[in-house]
């Protein structure tokens, strides 16, 4: 053992840090990341690569790989995301109508697959054929008649309860965090957040299985936002195959936010709707760089769902449509009462959804999710069945909600009666009196609007993947659609009235209700979200009509309007209250005249800061100070009377520092000296080894006055991503805050209990 003397003399010091060791830079569970020092990070790597690949011919192929990663990432992220939506739409197909019935001659054909494969079907009746068999039909011989329909609802019934019964169990036994729509955690996630094992396999397995049954089951849900979810997972997984964006917090974010883009992409079939909702909805950090890759990625995804065509139509999504009709001034007022309208659901929904999942979460309800799970399913199935409207699935509803009525349409909404001496094209059938179908249809559409809305509040939020977009889209498209045929009739009747008469001539094809139905879904869908950009481009692509973009604008803003007037949160920044998750919106506003010093700890009447001194303090000391508190890390100064501050230590590299050293470096035990300084400190002969810790100090923790503003302060910690805040003045370090310190005033400030915000 070398004595202290010796040492200080040669200064020839072993520094053990000099060499990087294991878990260094990594984050606990729960903590969040310091972009700053991610970011620094990466520009060090990079130099050293660009450094190294001027030495060899081999250094210089090893650069460009690197160079190369992130696109060989967005390409495997892209192809696996539209694999795995393509194959969810295609099961999901199969299996919603295996409640019904099952084909004869291939039991993995769905109706649809059925009846295309059959030679015995006819164009009036397309949904027939010998293949294909109710429930009734196979097991009693009965298609028609009180026992037929009874067994085909028991039977509708015990299915739904089969598939949602296994869905809950396996995410309650294999993967908890598969559960829910996912988005507000991939927010908080963007935002910095770790949460561990939420982006893992088995959430990507199970999430994938279990959203294919309970889409099936007929619950009130979708599958667009757990497809995000999807999408990260695979973003998660191919990004830890790489060295840069495993070992990088800030570089696998940026992964991640294009992997949400595809999610979107595959989703909708809306490759740029994607990337716009990744930029305008989750995500925290956006660089140029990122923009382009999402697109990559979001374009290889549509193209890899188009090669597998799940819906046999060549197009990506289920609802396709094309209008053959132009749009006039005078119903730019129905869309913004469409507009009006899905701002009210959206604000009523958000409130109902976090009252019944406040609840869920305070109560005794909370402890049983399988039967609160099969207890809504069988409602739903019980009251869906009935009415042809919710009986089907969600995305085949707003499928036939958005059609246009074309000669060749058989659904009751296109039941109007014929002029039989009309003599038009088949793409421009005038507008016609409504005959008794429709007004079955309006009626069975109000109910189903009723029971959607009542039904989607207590379903969102259950322990199973849940997506809010298509309910969303269902209940603005069914109102749209009501709407739309009340204006076509008032239209036909009255097309003498002044409103009318300058566009809507007898005879003339002037109001497309598949339209309204369009706007309405928009509409809802805003309301709920609190999206714009994104929303809009999304439903044109969806549509294919740029034509439409100005109705769908116009429902978007004015239903943002609205909800926002009764509070500025959407659905997703909502359930991030509920959950405490520390996120940080962007868009909130922060106006209140308070200081620094108003916020920062220590406060008045309470313990002094716990701190390091920069060479005065033994390993024991260090040892007992992190055992003692659970902070996430400890300003070092100069010395506790000074309080001049050198850095910033963190909790966890301390502590595999000093594991480290113990067992790597001879000498160090419990009263060694611990110093944070370049030299040693002088020391009495025959003193322990000391342990030199520079390496692991931050030298340029950010820091504030006590003086600055906290307007100044909350803006750092957004457009920063900065974990804490050191408070000095003149030098001298006063206090400190912490993200969840920000986080709590800004509760406070909004008459909150600032407890009750944080995460457990």
């Amino acid at each position: 053992m070398v004595n202290a003397g010796d040492m200080n003399g040669s200064g020839n010091l072993m520094d053990f840090l000099d060499e990087p060791f294991p878990d260094v830079g990594t984050y606990e569970d729960f903590h969040t990341i310091d972009w700053l020092r991610e970011k620094s990070r990466d520009t060090d790597r990079h130099r050293k690569i660009t450094s190294k690949s001027k030495e060899s011919i081999w250094e210089f192929i090893k650069s460009l790989l690197d160079a190369w990663s992130g696109w060989v990432v967005m390409l495997l992220i892209g192809l696996l995301a539209g694999t795995l939506a393509g194959v969810i739409d295609l099961a999901v197909d199969w299996m919603t109508d295996l409640k019904e019935g099952v084909c004869l001659s291939a039991f993995w054909y769905s109706h649809e697959q059925c009846c295309w494969t059959s030679n015995e079907t006819t164009f009036d009746d397309r949904d027939k054929c010998p293949q294909w068999q109710k429930w009734s039909e196979l097991l009693v011989s009965q298609s028609e008649g009180a026992s037929a329909y009874i067994l085909n609802y028991f039977l509708y019934i015990m299915w739904a309860l089969c598939f949602a019964f296994l869905a809950v169990s396996l995410v309650r036994v294999f993967a908890p965090y598969a559960c829910g729509s996912g988005i507000p955690e991939i927010k908080t996630i963007l935002s910095g957040f770790i949460i561990r094992g939420y982006l893992g396999k088995w959430t990507l397995l199970i999430k994938t299985v279990t959203l294919v049954l309970v889409v099936s089951s007929g619950l009130s849900l979708g599958k667009e936002g757990p497809l995000v979810h999807v999408a990260c997972c695979c973003g998660n997984f191919f990004s830890s195959l790489f060295s840069k964006y495993s070992k990088n917090e800030g570089k696998r974010r940026e992964v991640l936010s294009a992997a949400a883009a595809a999610g979107v992409s595959v989703a909708f079939g809306a490759p740029i709707g994607g990337v716009l909702f990744s930029l305008e909805e989750v995500s925290y950090y956006f660089p140029l760089k990122t923009l382009w890759r999402s697109f990559f990625a979001a374009l290889v995804a549509a193209f890899t769902l188009r090669s597998i065509n799940p819906f046999g139509n060549s197009r990506l999504v289920l609802f396709y449509v094309e209008y053959h009709t132009p749009w006039y001034m005078a119903e730019l007022f129905p869309f913004i009462l469409l507009g009006v309208f899905g701002g009210l659901w959206g604000t009523l929904f958000i409130r109902c959804n976090i009252a019944w999942c406040r609840r869920r979460k305070t109560t005794r309800l909370g402890k049983y999710p399988v039967l609160e799970v099969i207890v809504i399913t069988a409602v739903t199935a019980i009251i869906a069945y009935p009415n042809p409207y919710t009986r089907r699935s969600t995305s085949e509803l707003i499928s036939e909600l958005f059609n246009d009525c074309g000669a060749l349409e058989s659904s009751q909404l296109c039941d109007y009666i014929n002029d039989p001496n009309m003599t038009r094209p088949v793409d421009d059938i005038p507008d016609r009196p409504a005959g008794p179908g429709v007004y079955t249809a309006m009626w069975q559409l109000a109910l189903a609007l009723v029971f959607k809305i009542v039904i989607t509040i207590f379903t969102f939020g259950m322990k199973i993947p849940s997506g809010l977009f298509i309910p969303s889209m269902a209940v603005g498209a069914m109102a749209g659609r009501m709407v739309g045929i009340g204006v076509e009739q008032l239209a036909y009747h009255h097309h003498d009235w002044i409103i009318f008469r300058n566009w809507c001539r007898p005879g003339a094809d002037c109001v497309t209700p598949g339209l309204y139905a369009m706007v309405g879904a928009a509409a809802c869908l805003g309301g709920v979200t609190r999206m714009t950009v994104s929303l809009v481009v999304i439903m044109f692509e969806l549509t294919g009509g740029l034509e439409y973009i100005v109705p769908l604008m116009a429902a978007a803003v004015t239903s943002k309007w609205v909800a926002d007037a009764f509070g500025k949160e959407g659905i997703y920044e909502a359930h991030i209250h509920l959950n405490g998750y520390p996120f940080l919106d962007v868009k909130d506003e922060f106006t209140h005249r308070t200081l620094a010093t108003d916020v920062m700890r220590p406060r008045r009447g309470e313990a002094p800061l716990s701190v390091l001194t920069q060479d005065s303090m033994t390993v024991e000391d260090v040892e007992t100070l992190i055992k003692e508190t659970d902070y996430n890390g400890f300003p070092v100064v100069v010395s506790k009377d000074s309080e001049r501050l050198i850095g910033f230590a963190q909790r966890r590299e301390l502590i595999l520092a000093i594991k480290n050293a113990r067992q790597r470096q001879d000498g160090v035990v419990s009263n060694s000296i611990v110093y944070f300084t370049e030299d040693p400190p002088e020391l009495p002969p025959n003193s322990p080894h000391p342990l030199k810790l520079r390496r692991i100090l931050n030298l340029s923790p950010f820091t504030v006055t006590d003086h600055t503003p906290m307007e100044t302060v909350v803006d750092i910690f957004r457009k920063l991503g900065l974990r804490q805040c050191l408070v000095t003045r003149s030098g001298r370090l006063l206090g400190i805050i912490t993200k969840k310190d920000v986080l709590r005033h800004m509760a406070q400030m909004a008459n909150q209990d600032p407890e009750s915000i944080m995460f457990n």
